[in-house]
């Protein structure tokens, strides 16, 4: 099965198809911080975040009184930003909450924020980048009511499967916490998407795809592959510094995307296939910041392989080199 000439569920065609326009992604900063960086749980953020909280490309509030003016003035400076690029403006956009944790502040902040964001007449989705146990019923109420308005996407980072590996990267709940919080978001009809890291320390090939393949059974509407940067100013770029570990070669790391996408059911629509770190912030590996590369040379590979979306082919196992 092929979407847009591509044997993955694009986003670009779930969007079109949804909306019936090419939309465009608008990262925001909602000024929320993390439990992993207040002291609730730790104050050093996961091993691999960067000082923007995974959010490098948001703009931060800018101080304005008004919660709406603020998400407003946010979301019209993207869509500029869109505008130039493109020379022409698209004029249909998903809010991306995307910076810390976007559901860790109290409801009545959450419903200002979100509702200015939703409201936006050139808003066609909200998508909110969260932490499974951040997600307690009056907010999952709140996402609810949201949802009737316009799609809600909920965004959860569980990276691995693998709990020695969370224990590593320090992210701070279980398994079992994530499961619950997906069963909680699904039985509320939200749309969840799944944040997943290929390359992390310790995991071999066959530990990445267990992950993937554990999210290929659950009820998710999206995932997103991100291979592991190593980002300045990170406790993961000091330990790479002090002791190098091995890191995925793009070769290897568009064969095990590969495998990924051939695990995934058909319908789960594929967010994001590497991900691109800011050039500024970026140590290693440095293949990765040539995106237009990398993502030619999968559709490539993809298309010597004869691999279509969901179904299981023969291969020979990639080493990390």
């Amino acid at each position: 099965m092929y979407w847009d000439g591509r044997p993955w569920h694009t986003l670009d065609h779930e969007l079109k198809h949804r909306f019936g326009t090419k939309v465009y992604k608008i990262a925001l900063n909602g000024g929320m911080t993390c439990p992993n960086r207040d002291g609730s749980l730790d104050t050093r953020g996961c091993i691999f975040c960067s000082a923007g909280g995974s959010g490098d490309f948001a703009m931060p509030l800018n101080g304005l009184g008004q919660i709406q003016a603020a998400v407003h003035e946010q979301i019209q400076a993207g869509a500029a930003r869109i505008c130039r690029k493109l020379g022409t403006s698209p004029g249909a956009y998903i809010a991306y909450f995307q910076s810390y944790t976007n559901t860790y502040a109290p409801v009545p902040y959450l419903q200002s924020l979100f509702t200015a964001a939703i409201r936006h007449p050139q808003v066609r989705a909200l998508s909110i980048a969260t932490r499974p146990d951040c997600l307690p019923g009056e907010i999952l109420d709140l996402l609810s009511s949201l949802d009737r308005i316009k799609p809600v996407w909920v965004e959860l980072g569980l990276q691995t499967v693998h709990e020695d590996t969370a224990s590593f990267i320090r992210r701070g709940y279980p398994l079992s916490c994530f499961q619950d919080a997906l069963e909680r978001l699904r039985s509320r009809g939200l749309e969840t998407i799944v944040h997943v890291i290929l390359g992390l320390p310790g995991e071999s090939r066959e530990d990445m795809l267990q992950t993937v393949r554990y999210l290929a059974g659950q009820d998710i509407q999206g995932i997103k592959l991100q291979l592991l940067h190593i980002l300045k100013g990170t406790d993961l770029a000091d330990l790479y510094t002090r002791q190098p570990f091995p890191l995925l070669t793009m070769e290897a790391y568009l064969n095990l995307v590969i495998d990924c996408i051939a695990l995934l059911p058909p319908k789960v629509v594929v967010h994001r296939l590497t991900g691109d770190g800011p050039k500024s912030l970026l140590i290693a590996p440095l293949w990765s910041a040539n995106k237009h590369l990398v993502l030619n040379t999968l559709l490539k590979r993809f298309q010597e392989r004869g691999v279509t979306q969901g179904c299981s082919y023969s291969s020979q196992p990639e080493h990390l080199l």
